[in-house]
């Protein structure tokens, strides 16, 4: 039984491992051409796994930022783990022994697998969120260890890398899309976003758009069965 749980996981985490191996080598690549090597890489994926925090992070490690400053960029880009990491908390209530990494390793990939809620066996399904995790993990891992070591032995040109992390969320949203079994969350994500990134420009929509987005689900909770802010 467990075996085919680790499959089920395995499978299901395909589509991420597409996406973060390539992601991971980008960021592997960025932080040898800024200086720092292998360790560095591998420590940051394993302990901070932060993904476009991570790339974030290259520049402020490069350019010497202060502590105060690291802080305050990383809360402001990883706001959005607030809101939506509530709508797991159900999810991950009986996790056990697996509720720790499960809660530190819930990336927007992650996330968009999980937050549906449905587990092939659900006898081990705290087991099965527990594997997608840690698949996705330690694709991103890999691809970053695999970056360090192109970037010190091939010639990369990094212009242009950091969008790789915004073709991700976009693909992630297209997938949510696609599934067309309710796309209410979805177009309010997109809405919200659009409206306060008018109103608040580029370098302070984030926090805006989630409480904007989290007001709109939580009053539409009841004409969405329930499953408004899940989604």
């Amino acid at each position: 039984m467990k075996r085919k749980t680790v499959r089920q996981a395995f499978l299901r985490s395909i589509p991420v491992m597409a996406g973060y191996l390539v992601l991971g080598i980008g960021f592997g690549v960025l932080m040898h051409n800024a200086g720092y090597g292998l360790p560095w890489s591998l420590a940051m994926s394993l302990l901070i796994y932060a993904g476009s925090m991570q790339y974030v992070g290259v520049g402020l490690l490069s350019g010497g930022a202060a502590v105060i400053t690291a802080i305050l960029t990383t809360v402001m880009v990883n706001a959005r783990h607030l809101f939506y990491s509530i709508s797991m908390i159900r999810l991950y209530r009986d996790a056990g022994r697996y509720k720790p990494y499960l809660i530190f390793a819930l990336t927007d990939e992650t996330y968009s697998l999980l937050c549906g809620g449905e587990a092939p066996d659900v006898e081990n399904a705290a087991l099965y969120r527990f594997l997608v995790s840690l698949f996705n993990h330690s694709y991103w891992v890999i691809g970053s260890v695999l970056g360090s070591l192109l970037g010190s032995v091939l010639p990369f040109s990094t212009k242009g890398i950091e969008f790789s992390m915004t073709a991700l969320f976009l693909a992630s949203f297209a997938e949510q899309w696609g599934r067309k079994e309710n796309r209410i969350p979805a177009a309010a994500g997109l809405i919200g976003t659009l409206l306060s990134l008018l109103v608040f420009g580029p370098e302070r929509f984030l926090i805006p758009a989630m409480l904007l987005i989290t007001l709109v689900l939580t009053l539409l909770r009841g004409s969405l069965g329930g499953k408004g802010v899940e989604s």
